[in-house]
């Protein structure tokens, strides 16, 4: 797996970021049975440059604490059928590595510890989450209707769950 960072912020983040996305990604990847090598791109932004993408991508005139770009048209979640073809290997693929181009995930550090200290658990527990979140997104999930969101919020938790990131483990900064 390749995970381009970019830390575009000045918060001081007090744990190995770039350890924990690593870990959330492959397990995302794992849980959803993915037979490719990926990459995923991960920017960390203050909330005023997420607000400004928000507005300009999704023209909502606000800060948001995540935000998804795929690079994948899924049919349906996590089917991997819909990759398989000359056009969409052309489209979906790396041509130098060979990795599944998954996409970009922006998350506002600044959002992510407002939320952290809101929801009483730690500032990894949380990127870890909105990370988690993310790559669903990026695999083509939603949760635009109750149902959709209740298979997001399940799989999220699983995910955390099996890497012990927890709203109240000890070892999160």
């Amino acid at each position: 797996m390749t995970l381009n960072l970019e830390n575009e912020q000045d918060y001081e983040i007090p744990f190995d970021c770039e350890e924990t996305a690593r870990q959330v990604i492959g397990q995302v990847l794992a849980s959803e049975k993915c037979p490719y090598e990926a990459e995923v791109n991960l920017t960390l932004v203050d909330s005023a440059e997420i607000r400004r993408l928000n507005r300009e991508f999704r023209q909502i005139d606000r800060a948001t604490d995540v935000l998804s770009f795929p690079m994948t048209d899924w049919d349906s979640p996590a089917d991997y059928s819909c990759l398989e073809g000359e056009e969409a290997a052309a489209e979906s693929f790396n041509p130098e590595t060979g990795e599944l181009l998954l996409g970009d995930i922006v998350i506002s550090v600044e959002r992510a510890a407002e939320q952290a200290e809101e929801y009483g658990h730690s500032l990894k527990r949380e990127i870890a989450f909105l990370i988690a979140h993310s790559m669903l997104h990026l695999l083509g999930y939603d949760h635009m209707v109750p149902e959709e969101a209740a298979v997001m919020e399940r799989k999220q938790e699983a995910a955390l769950q099996a890497l012990g990131i927890t709203r109240s483990s000890e070892d999160s900064q």
